[in-house]
């Protein structure tokens, strides 16, 4: 019982039946104000919810007028429209108790506007009152709605047609690498939210112009009916129906409509600050204050009317000693703005003067990779003409973290005059990594083995991969394609050269920052995995863990499985700290993951594999250097060596399978290094990286030249 009590307790009875007190306060207002319209309200009650609609509508205009943006404020036209349902809910509900009670009517909020407001009594009292509620809503609805809703109409329909061109500014900023992925996502946020909050206030300004008609409307009303019911129905002289009908009328006109005055005054401000930003109060200080010229005239006139007969000379002589006094302080803060500038300017003379012009100027970082084009080529990201290649590029950066497990940073893509007009180039650092040229309007034809007949056309080279190619008219693309070539337009070569770009540079790619960023992201979800391979005892930096994702990555080895990368570093750093056996470690624990790179549908790897001495002279060759471990064979051993590796790699490439060379573990770093510059493309796996799922088939054996066979033979 006591478990199931506590059960309860902690379940069933721990929850809110009404759900969140905010959400059941707003239900619960909206259905307040309907209601007014419909059940009489006692008098205390009304005078405490108009008392309280004057002072919402304050609120709101000081958030418009003290908001940043406009779209800050979001929620104005809800709010426009539920302040104006609850003012002429308030405006039926003081209509219903005035003709119920007439003389007898007790609301002293109504009461005090038909008297203190309009600021005298009788026939003369109900005269003004009755002028300055026709003043209130002419100017409401004559030059604050009329205009505000104008403006609204205007401010909706250009930002709806603008949005696009925004959206796509946006994608080009963030393709060229001029801003981040977050940053392209919030602007398409505030970009949308400007659209639909434009939108709203379009529709929610008509909610004013017909809140200022329906009250013309009840007051008229108020006044025809109160005369009648007082003359008809209660026995009243006409001239006392009158008097007490149209006194209470228009203190209940000018209680509603002022606080609609208000809204309708945020309402207008709003839309005119479409393009501003900031503090009003501070906006208005700085533009007033640009020049004490302007007060120094207004200072002038004022003291020119000042002595002109019949004019106010005391009221005068003081706002001309106010003028004076502003635009001497506007004149001395400018002053000493201009000083301040000239002194800094002498001191950043002074110090170039001195030799000191480094310290001035930051150094700008270079680009992580960028791409540059000649001015042919800039049609390719040309907004107006789709911007094919910047799609491209951003499509190949998301390939390149799904294969890598690397995130690409931004390719700043900029025009380059000193380039041919037809050709670009890839930089990684500044450092020249690529290059191709580009025939607009032609297509590149590329033959993968199984063209029959050849097509006439302008021969050029692959950029991406070296190999032989076409160029060919678009007339005649269906004509390649029916003969077997593989056709790739401008943008395509662009993107599948970047693509290969990233996978032979991947390495060069990868700054510290970007390892740190990898530990920290990773830190969120496994940091019990990254705290203990950074923990003190193990003496694992930042930088050899960059290291280490460097030698993977050379291999064209996916780090994006850091948490196993980490873990066997974590493992083996306590036995050893050197980073190639690290690395070597890391493979191992990627052992699956590499093999299944190579192997067929079937799980099998087809494999060279290396003569048992030739593999033992590769090992004694070992030459340990403070970068990693070499072979160092002598040179002639090292050229029959490569070229034993070559012959073999091309003959199971003959065979269309794709060159990995199975060796031990001992020999396989040395085996990489040792073929690295003339075959960068080959494959190198040691026997522990081998899964048991993985079947390895040997397709060839490695020896050179004029070594005996397994048989004996030569």
């Amino acid at each position: 019982m006591a478990d199931v009590a506590r059960a309860g307790s902690g379940g069933f009875l721990s929850k809110n039946p009404f759900g969140n007190v905010k959400d059941l306060f707003i239900g619960i207002g909206v259905v307040v104000v309907i209601v007014m319209i419909i059940i009489p309200l006692p008098t205390v009650l009304l005078d405490m919810l108009m008392a309280m609609n004057i002072i919402f509508a304050l609120l709101v205009l000081l958030t418009v007028l003290y908001s940043q943006k406009p779209t800050e404020f979001s929620l104005f036209p809800t709010v426009l429209l539920v302040a104006t349902v609850f003012g002429l809910a308030l405006n039926v509900s003081s209509t219903r108790l005035i003709l119920s009670k007439g003389e007898d009517f007790d609301g002293r909020m109504i009461r005090a506007f038909s008297t203190f407001v309009v600021g005298s009594g009788g026939s003369e009292g109900l005269v003004i009152g009755f002028i300055i509620f026709i003043i209130i809503i002419a100017v409401q609805a004559i030059v604050i709605t009329k205009g505000a809703t104008r403006i609204s109409e205007v401010a909706a329909r250009f930002t709806l047609d603008s949005m696009p061109v925004k959206m796509m500014a946006v994608d080009t900023e963030y393709s060229s690498g001029a801003i981040s992925e977050e940053e392209a996502q919030k602007r398409k946020t505030q970009i949308q939210r400007e659209s639909d909050f434009y939108g709203s206030m379009d529709g929610a300004s008509k909610f004013i112009s017909g809140n200022v008609k329906v009250g013309i409307f009840i007051i008229v009303v108020e006044i025809i009916a109160g005369i009648i019911i007082g003359v008809a129905i209660r026995g009243q002289s006409l001239g006392s129906a009158a008097d007490n009908y149209i006194s209470l009328a228009v203190g209940d006109g000018l209680l509603t409509q002022f606080p609609a005055l208000l809204i309708s005054t945020a309402m207008g401000i709003v839309v005119t600050r479409a393009a501003a930003t900031g503090n009003l109060s501070e906006q208005v200080v700085e533009q007033f204050t640009i020049s004490s010229r302007v007060y120094w005239i207004g200072t002038a006139v004022l003291l020119g009317f000042a002595l002109l007969p019949g004019f106010p000379h005391g009221v005068l002589l003081v706002m001309a000693v106010v003028m004076g006094f502003t635009a001497f302080q506007v004149g001395r803060k400018k002053k000493r703005e201009a000083s301040f500038n000239e002194m800094m300017a002498k001191t950043k003379d002074g110090k170039k003067g001195k030799g000191e012009a480094a310290e001035m100027s930051p150094v700008v970082p270079l680009d992580a990779l960028s791409l540059e084009l000649g001015y042919g080529l800039i049609p390719l990201v040309d907004k107006e003409k789709g911007a094919e290649l910047l799609e491209r590029v951003q499509g190949v950066r998301r390939q390149a973290a799904l294969e890598l497990g690397l995130v690409i940073p931004k390719v700043r893509i900029i025009d380059n005059m000193v380039l041919d007009p037809s050709e670009y180039c890839f930089k990684i650092k500044g450092v020249d990594v690529g290059k191709g040229k580009i025939r607009m309007g032609y297509f590149l034809c590329i033959n993968p083995g199984t063209v029959a007949e050849e097509l006439p056309g302008e021969k050029t080279i692959d950029p991406a991969f070296g190999l032989p190619a076409l160029w060919v008219s678009e007339e005649r693309r269906d004509d390649a394609e029916r003969a077997g070539y593989t056709v790739v337009d401008p943008p395509s070569i662009i993107a599948t050269h970047l693509t290969e770009i990233i996978r032979r540079h991947s390495a060069d790619i990868l700054g510290m920052q970007d390892t740190q960023a990898i530990l920290d992201t990773l830190r969120k979800e496994y940091p019990t995995v990254v705290d203990e391979v950074l923990r003190p005892e193990l003496k694992m930096s930042v930088i050899k863990i960059q290291k280490i994702l460097h030698g993977l990555l050379r291999e064209r080895v996916s780090i994006r499985n850091m948490v196993t990368i980490l873990e066997a570093i974590a493992e083996y750093a306590p036995v050893s700290q050197t980073v190639w056996v690290l690395t070597e470690k890391a493979r191992q624990a990627l052992g699956s993951q590499i093999c299944h790179q190579y192997a067929d549908e079937d799980h099998r790897l087809r494999v060279l594999t290396i003569a048992p001495e030739l593999e033992q002279k590769i090992i004694e060759s070992r030459y340990e250097t403070q970068s990693g471990v070499i072979c160092a064979m002598d040179p002639p051993s090292q050229m029959a060596w490569v070229k034993a590796v070559s012959k073999a790699a091309t003959a199971v490439k003959n065979r269309g399978y794709l060159p990995v060379i199975l060796c031990s573990e001992q020999a396989r770093l040395l085996v990489r290094n040792s073929t690295d510059r003339e075959l960068p493309d080959l494959a190198v796996i040691s026997v522990p990286e081998v899964t048991p799922d993985i079947i390895p088939e040997a397709v060839g054996v490695i020896r050179l030249e004029g070594a005996p066979s397994k048989e004996g033979g030569e």
